[in-house]
């Protein structure tokens, strides 16, 4: 993982503060011969947690990383409030935390947490709270690379959490959690946008998703099979009272 650009924060997210909506329209990513995504097609809308639903091998990461605009699509347009956004303009909107990555690890996680806020221009209080809410005071002196998997993935949601762009970005960010983790950290989420930040969220465990989401996007094959509430997808599957799994299933 390159180390985090700054962004001002009288300018962080400028054109894309809470009223924002994000618009995908026709992202398609081709490897060769091979389509890994289709004409994905979705909105993001502000204040809300948002959840990118499939399986592994569907295309989630692919989509995420066209959407931040770490890797160039091959066709199709992400828009806030009707502006065409550029790839190497979206970092000042969005804040990406990949999954599968290990930045400094010969640094303390102290010393990345207060990196990172001073980089940003995070205040004290919202260093202490990251810290507090995610259980990260036993680790300050532990060094990253002597992180077992799920501590990791709090440090790296600690880091996602100091940043101030509107939208932030996670990719399996319950993955090598345990039940109590995972609980615990859909609160730090939830709290997190209780305060207007929107979060999308990439998942591939459905149960996990329909407890944290506010709207879901499926994806299968690297084609859009569906978007909306879990009201909303039941409503285009005609299941009338399934849980997100049968909607899933019935859908792709």
């Amino acid at each position: 993982m390159a180390l985090p650009q700054p962004v001002p924060r009288a300018e962080a997210g400028a054109g894309a503060g809470p009223s924002a909506i994000i618009r995908v329209e026709n992202l398609s990513k081709r490897f060769g011969s091979f389509w890994a995504l289709r004409g994905a097609s979705f909105s993001v809308r502000p204040g809300e947690i948002l959840g990118l639903i499939g399986p592994n091998g569907s295309g989630k990461t692919t989509l995420f990383q066209c959407f931040a605009g770490v890797t160039p699509s091959t066709l199709g347009t992400v828009s806030i409030d009707d502006r065409a956004v550029e790839p190497h303009e979206r970092k000042r909107h969005l804040y990406f935390v990949p999954d599968g990555i290990q930045p400094w690890p010969d640094q303390s996680v102290d010393w990345v947490l207060r990196f990172v806020a001073g980089l940003h221009g995070a205040t004290a209080a919202a260093h202490v709270e990251v810290v507090e809410l995610l259980g990260l005071g036993p680790l300050l002196r532990a060094r990253l690379g002597e992180l077992s998997k799920g501590e990791h993935r709090r440090v790296l949601l600690a880091v996602g959490l100091l940043t101030p762009q509107p939208l932030l970005m996670l990719d399996e960010p319950f993955d090598g959690l345990d039940l109590r983790q995972t609980r615990d950290v859909m609160e730090v989420l939830r709290h997190h946008a209780a305060k207007r930040r929107t979060l999308f969220l990439s998942i591939h465990q459905l149960g996990d998703a329909a407890r944290i989401c506010d709207r879901f996007v499926l994806l299968s094959g690297g084609y859009v099979a569906g978007e909306g509430t879990l009201a909303e997808l039941r409503a285009k599957a005609g299941v009338s009272d399934g849980g997100l799994e049968e909607v899933f299933l019935a859908l792709t």
